[in-house]
């Protein structure tokens, strides 16, 4: 099947000469010189703004607005003067037990000194608080004390970073060792600001060897690296003026750089290669341009509106952590597309014959693979088509197993400080103090006249299956006794208009699947001496969890509904819309089937250097869908925008498949292994949540880039044959009006 295209006329026909991006195109060639001139100073300014961008994110925690624990938490600030532990310091007695009387004095000294440090709100230990059986470890040789820091969570570890390492310590008759979730979490952050620079210095000569190797011409690859470069910049430059305004996190980095320099590469790839074609058919250097901005930019600008909206949709979650992530996603789009349509054209028309490629279209033997394989799965669709479908499937098929879990300390790899402290208290202490359940009675007064009130609330709740011991403002109970008289630690209860009360759960009924929702369940179930609500870590990430699960359907569904709207305005078509999306949600299914596989059931987890635990923490696969989504759909604009053209062209719709892929399947090529390789940097990172990213997205844009584009695609089109370009009358008028062309 050969291809054959108009023959090139000087002048584009009258409808094309109004188009606005072949308006720029013919702008930014004749006035080259002042376009770059202008990137060059704009470059600067990016530069000088984004080396202060790091300062500017910050640490987030996992609260959901609004909730019932957050209330919880303000009324505990307010009216007690307390709030959820998010330090502990694990003492260890170096001989004897933590009752040993040298223990002990060297202990309350610890804590004293922790205590009178800048920036700690308050301590409590085994010791301070009448020896609590569950700040005491199984074994008698280790015991907790346990600490809040003040200020919002980037001043709390902040301050922490300072203070770990000097409480980190041994004594003549104490060891010490740093955790709690503010440590687990700060040292999470810390070890992502390292990946982040450990993956610049990795991506960068990599992604320039990848170029050489597609281009073999070096100016076209360092050309192409450094629109990558400046959007990497802009995009931080971005969001220091968004951290300005609001909260934006550390995370957010990270996505900057591998986004922005995969999208940026990828732009660029389109531009420079449309760029070559038109010099390949006789037009000058300023025509090419312009040509290619025309054409190849519309298709830029396309798949950029598609990413936009897929990353821009994290916007409607209500939670500053997530939102990073849509602020990080659009300041890449913008700057990517910018980079492909302004500054890359500026360049080609300076440089002009000097970054000629080697073949990446319809010559080169990359180009007619695609052809004769578009023709083959075109000729037996289901003969290849269902052995290739039945392939994602059983790739997806974990995800039948898919369960949301709440984050812990394993995030982190072994050896870890934090992770060590918690495997030590998951060995040796039966109670998690840490993870207290604060229950607040907002109408029960914290005096005399109700003790008998709090008593009776406090031994039921000791009752409930999973809950170790109960700490209240008349004593300490234990399944339904009072084990303990109140002493003086109990009067942190008491309050002239409320109290509270402070359940401890037991180790294992955290662990596994749907403990923490059953054990809240049961909490709640117990009848309360009035209103209360219910805080502590394990509601605060619950309430997180249910608010982020509640909220999918919303962004789910505007996203594939926006994605639809864009694509019909690009096609006219009814059908290609709803056959790009299905395949998309099958290529998210691939992904999240290898998330559950390796990161929920730890097939490979020593291999990837990871532990599950049975759940996945939602946040991150959340996001990796947003962005999958959008590259996924990318893919499908570029190879669309080929197929369309050259449909166009013949009206031939097996033709325009195999003549589409021909032209577009090497550069979705290239790009997916350019992108896939920069997303696995992370792959080797120090924290579950990057090497999910790395790896989940690397093997969701390899599986795009080639079972779906390469075989379900072309099959799905023959069979559907004309009907790919049906639209009912109605919807045809919205095209003709509407619809967005060059």
């Amino acid at each position: 099947m050969s291809i054959t295209r108009p023959p090139v006329t000087a002048d584009p026909p009258p409808g094309l000469r109004s188009s606005a991006l072949r308006r720029l195109g013919r702008f930014t060639a004749r006035r080259s010189g002042t376009v770059l001139l202008a990137s060059a100073v704009l470059t600067l300014v990016a530069l000088l703004a984004a080396a202060g961008t790091l300062d500017r994110l910050v640490l987030s925690r996992f609260v959901s607005p609004g909730s019932e624990s957050l209330q919880a938490a303000q009324i505990l600030q307010e009216e007690f003067g307390t709030g959820t532990q998010g330090v502990l310091l694990l003492v260890t007695a170096t001989e004897g037990t933590v009752d040993s009387p040298d223990v002990r004095e060297a202990s309350l000294a610890v804590e004293r000194a922790f205590a009178a440090e800048d920036g700690v709100a308050e301590t409590a230990s085994y010791w301070s608080r009448g020896e609590s059986p569950s700040m005491r470890g199984e074994d008698g040789t280790q015991a907790l004390i346990i600490a809040r820091l003040s200020g919002d969570v980037t001043e709390a570890r902040t301050r922490l970073a300072e203070l770990s390492p000097e409480y980190t310590l041994e004594r003549d008759a104490i060891r010490v060792a740093v955790g709690g979730g503010d440590e687990v979490f700060r040292q999470a952050a810390e070890q992502a600001r390292a990946d982040f620079l450990t993956a610049e210095m990795i991506v960068l000569p990599m992604v320039l060897l990848l170029l050489w190797a597609i281009y073999r011409r070096l100016p076209a690859a360092v050309l192409t690296v450094a629109m990558g470069l400046f959007s990497v910049v802009a995009t931080l430059a971005l969001l220091r003026g968004v951290a300005a305004a609001t909260e934006v996190s550390t995370f957010a980095a990270n996505l900057a750089l591998v986004m922005g320099l995969g999208l940026g590469v990828d732009y660029c790839l389109f531009i420079i290669n449309r760029f070559r074609e038109e010099l390949g058919e006789g037009r000058t250097v300023p025509e090419a341009v312009e040509h290619a901005v025309a054409t190849a930019g519309r298709t830029v600008a396309f798949s950029g509106l598609t990413v936009a909206v897929s990353l821009l949709c994290m916007l409607l979650f209500p939670f500053p952590f997530l939102r990073s992530f849509g602020y990080a996603g659009a300041g890449v789009v913008l700057t990517s597309v910018f980079a492909a349509l302004v500054i890359m054209p500026a360049a080609l028309a300076r440089l002009g014959a000097r970054v000629r490629v080697r073949s990446l279209d319809g010559r080169g033997s990359g180009a007619r693979w695609w052809h004769s394989t578009a023709v083959r799965m075109m000729r037996r669709p289901l003969l290849y088509g269902l052995p290739a479908l039945g392939v994602l499937l059983v790739l997806a098929a974990p995800v039948l197993n898919l369960s949301f879990g709440l984050p812990d300390d394993r995030i982190l790899p072994p050896g870890t400080s934090s992770r060590e402290v918690q495997d030590s208290i998951r060995a040796n202490f039966p109670q998690e103090e840490m993870d207290a359940i604060q229950i607040v009675a907002q109408d029960l007064p914290g005096t005399a006249d109700n003790a008998e009130a709090i008593a009776g609330y406090a031994a039921e709740l000791s009752r409930v299956e999973g809950i170790a011991q109960v700490d209240a403002l008349t004593g300490v109970y234990v399944e339904g006794e009072r084990v303990r008289e109140p002493g003086d630690a109990a009067q942190r209860f008491a309050a002239e208009d409320a109290t509270w009360f402070s359940a401890v759960p037991a180790t294992a009924a955290l662990e596994g699947v749907g403990s923490v929702d059953e054990l809240l369940a049961q909490v709640r179930a117990v009848e309360a001496p009035g209103t209360v609500l219910i805080g502590g870590y394990p509601a605060e990430l619950n309430d997180f969890r249910t608010d982020l699960v509640d909220a999918v359907p919303l962004v789910f569904g505007l996203i594939l509904a926006v994605t639809f709207v864009i694509l019909f305005l690009m096609t006219g078509s009814l059908l290609l819309p709803l056959k790009a999306i299905v395949l998309n949600v099958l290529s998210m299914a691939v992904m999240f089937g290898a998330l559950v596989w390796v990161f929920q059931e730890g097939n490979l987890a020593g291999l990837v250097g990871v532990t599950a635990i049975g759940t996945l923490e939602p946040t991150f696969p959340l996001l990796m869908f947003c962005i999958a989504f959008g590259l996924s759909m990318d893919y499908e604009v570029f190879m669309l925008a080929r197929i369309k053209e050259e449909y166009d062209r013949t009206g031939d719709n097996t033709s325009a498949v195999a003549a589409g892929l021909e032209r577009s399947g090497p550069l979705i090529t290239a790009a997916a292994v350019i992108l896939a390789a920069s997303f696995a940097t992370y792959a080797f990172s120090g924290v579950m949540y990057l090497v999910m990213l790395g790896l989940g997205m690397a093997l969701v844009i390899l599986v795009d880039a080639t079972l779906i584009r390469a075989v379900l695609v072309p099959v799905l089109m023959r069979l559907a044959g004309r009907a790919n370009w049906w639209a009912p009358r109605p919807l045809r008028r919205v095209h003709e009006r509407f619809g967005i062309r060059e």
